[in-house]
């Protein structure tokens, strides 16, 4: 099992029942950052069970973005 600190941690904020990422007091999921468990939890509704509301299609847009590498940060290799 992954530490908490390598994971996204989605919020159902309490009381106004609105899910957002990273921020806030409430009902909490986890979700490895790989695609992998992105596409399970999106497509089997795993993070609307566990946080027991409707996740916004934004918050998925979200964490696909979060996976997309950034420019500068890939590699090149030497011509």
């Amino acid at each position: 099992m992954a530490q908490k600190q390598a994971l996204w941690r989605v919020v159902r904020i309490h009381p106004s029942r609105q899910v957002k990422l990273d921020q806030g007091m409430g009902r909490s999921a986890y979700i490895c950052p790989q695609a992998s468990c992105l596409a399970a939890a999106q497509k089997k509704n795993r993070l609307g069970r566990a946080l027991r509301a409707s996740v916004p299609d934004e918050i998925y847009q979200r964490l696909w973005q979060r996976l997309e590498p950034c420019p500068w940060s890939i590699q090149r290799s030497s011509d």
